[in-house]
C-alpha cells in the first residue's frame, strides 16, 4: 500500500526560514531511517506558496494565478511517499517522524496521511497493471 505523509506549511516555512540545524539533522535521520527499513519511495519539499501558482479551471474558462495567494489555509510544505504494509504501519511512521522539532512557539504543524488509488480503480481492466510491470521495469523493480 502507499500513503503520502502530507506536512502542511507554518508560517515560518511559508516565510521561507530554514529550520535549525537539530531539526534537519534529526529530519534526515528520520529519512534515513525510513529508507534503511525499505519504506521510502520519495520525498520533497516545497518552496513557499510566493513561488507558486494556482491554475483554476471553470466550463470554459483556465485561469493562471501567481503566488502568493491571498486566500491560504493548509500550504503543503513537504511529503513523503511511503510503501508500506498497512495504514496503521504509515501512522506509527508519522507518529515517530520529529517534526516537532520544527515547530515554533505558538505554532503547531499537522501532516496528513492518505492513501493513494492503485490505477487498476480506474482504468481499462488490464492496462493499469500492464502499464505498472513496464514502469516497474524500466526503474529496476520488478
Amino acid at each position: 500500500m502507499k500513503v503520502m505523509l502530507i506536512a502542511k506549511a507554518t508560517p515560518q516555512t511559508e516565510a521561507g526560514k530554514p529550520p535549525t540545524e537539530e531539526a534537519l539533522v534529526a529530519m534526515h535521520n528520520f529519512n534515513e531511517e525510513l529508507r534503511k527499513a525499505g519504506v521510502l519511495l520519495d520525498l520533497a519539499g516545497l518552496t513557499p506558496m510566493s513561488n507558486g501558482a494556482r491554475v483554476r479551471y471553470s466550463k470554459n474558462k483556465c485561469t493562471v494565478i501567481d503566488g502568493p495567494f491571498v486566500e491560504s489555509k493548509e500550504l503543503i510544505a513537504g511529503y513523503s511517499l511511503l510503501e508500506v504494509k498497512t495504514f496503521a504501519e504509515a501512522v506509527e511512521w508519522a507518529r515517530r517522524a520529529p517534526f516537532s522539532l520544527l515547530v515554533q512557539d505558538g505554532e503547531d504543524l499537522e501532516v496528513e496521511l492518505r492513501p493513494l488509488f492503485d490505477p487498476a480503480e480506474f482504468d481499462v481492466p488490464g492496462e493499469a497493471e500492464e502499464r505498472a510491470k513496464r514502469l516497474g521495469e524500466k526503474s529496476g523493480k520488478t
